[in-house]
């Protein structure tokens, strides 16, 4: 078992800010401290990716007053030390055959209310409740919702190259055959040219062709795409640590004069939702922007998920585009803004773009054809 680091470009005072501003967050909301667990809020505090999580005890311990330590198995202790946080970071190994949850109540305040990253093993939270009864523990998407959604100029250029990454496979996937192939052949496609173009994961490919794309999540199959068929092509991953998400609707052949109404209709809730980006905005207004205009075409009904996520370590974090979610829109901010039309029995449309807040407005990363775009 061997350990690594995310190859993001970070320094190790990047991460002791990252850590640091994770530790105030934590005691402005009224927390002892944050412990977590391995997953995506570990690499981006400290850089540190385990490639196997196991049932040993992994667990980066951050408590206003004290320096952060990163509880660790002896065994994977090399690895850790490796890791580009590491230089600003305590090491506490422990062996095979002893507590480690006794050596990190050690760590914390016996009464306190934690902070737990959402991935944590019941397991190990276990383990420390029987250690600290008198602990209490919330999870840190409930907690700090907002921790990792506001990204620096390093992370903005990531997510930008992501971006570009995404346009680029999308430019070269509508110039493959489409008809008579399966959607698995297609989304095999979409994969390669994902990493071609640098990314080093691929979280999705979606290929939903004809009636297929009236589900939104729809796993590919081996329906093979017909002429007349709309395809809803949606994709992403990671590279160089950061995430890509784009969806683009294109038609096999000609459109009908429906289908290419709806998906003006979806292209137009879309530029409406990118419109509504600007700082001090509430997430909610995003969504009630682009919502608006597919209701007022009548489509109000087979729009049935929220317009937008948001993404970096992950391709799906907070903040979310969704009625009710009130946290203001700040500079810095990276989320989808993804309305679609799903029409049962007969197709779909979605239109996606990564867009990022700015001091006046928003910047999509995705700059791909947002109209109706014909392949064979």
């Amino acid at each position: 078992m061997t350990g690594t680091s995310t190859p993001a470009p970070f320094t190790a005072d990047d991460y002791r800010a990252r850590m640091e501003r994770a530790t105030r967050a934590a005691a402005d909301a009224g927390l002892a401290g944050l412990l977590v667990a391995p997953g995506p809020d570990l690499v981006w505090l400290t850089g540190y990716a385990p490639t196997a999580t196991t049932e040993r005890l992994t667990l980066l311990v951050l408590a206003p007053g004290q320096d952060p330590v990163l509880v660790v198995p002896t065994l994977e202790a090399p690895d850790a030390e490796k890791a580009a946080g590491a230089p600003v970071l305590t090491l506490r190994d422990w062996t095979d055959g002893k507590d480690p949850y006794a050596a990190t109540a050690a760590l914390l305040d016996a009464s306190g209310r934690f902070g737990v990253s959402d991935n944590a093993w019941a397991l190990h939270l276990l383990g420390l409740q029987k250690a600290l009864p008198r602990t209490s523990y919330a999870s840190l998407t409930e907690a700090l919702p907002m921790l990792r959604a506001v990204k620096d100029e390093a992370e903005l250029r990531l997510l930008t190259a992501a971006g570009a990454a995404a346009d680029a496979t999308f430019e070269e996937i509508r110039k493959v055959p489409f008809a008579g192939r399966r959607e698995s052949e297609i989304a095999a496609d979409l994969a390669d040219l994902l990493r071609r173009f640098g990314h080093e994961q691929v979280d999705f490919t979606i290929v939903a062709s004809g009636p297929n794309g009236a589900n939104p999540h729809h796993e590919v199959g081996d329906r093979a795409v017909e002429r007349g068929d709309m395809v809803v092509l949606d994709f992403g991953g990671l590279k160089d640590g950061y995430g890509s998400d784009t969806s683009r609707t294109v038609h096999v052949g000609e459109p009908t004069d429906e289908e290419r109404r709806v998906h003006d209709i979806v292209r137009e809730a879309q530029e409406a939702g990118f419109r509504a980006v600007r700082p001090g905005a509430a997430c909610q207004e995003v969504d009630r922007a682009a919502r608006a205009v597919i209701t007022d075409a009548g489509y109000g009904e087979y729009f049935i998920h929220r317009t937008g996520h948001g993404i970096g370590v992950t391709t799906h974090e907070p903040p979310y585009m969704i009625e009710g979610e009130e946290q203001a829109l700040v500079p810095g901010m990276c989320f989808s803004v993804e309305p679609g039309i799903y029409l049962p029995g007969r197709f779909g449309v979605r239109i996606e773009d990564i867009v990022t807040v700015t001091e006046d407005g928003g910047r999509r990363l995705n700059n791909t054809p947002r109209e109706m775009v014909t392949v064979d």
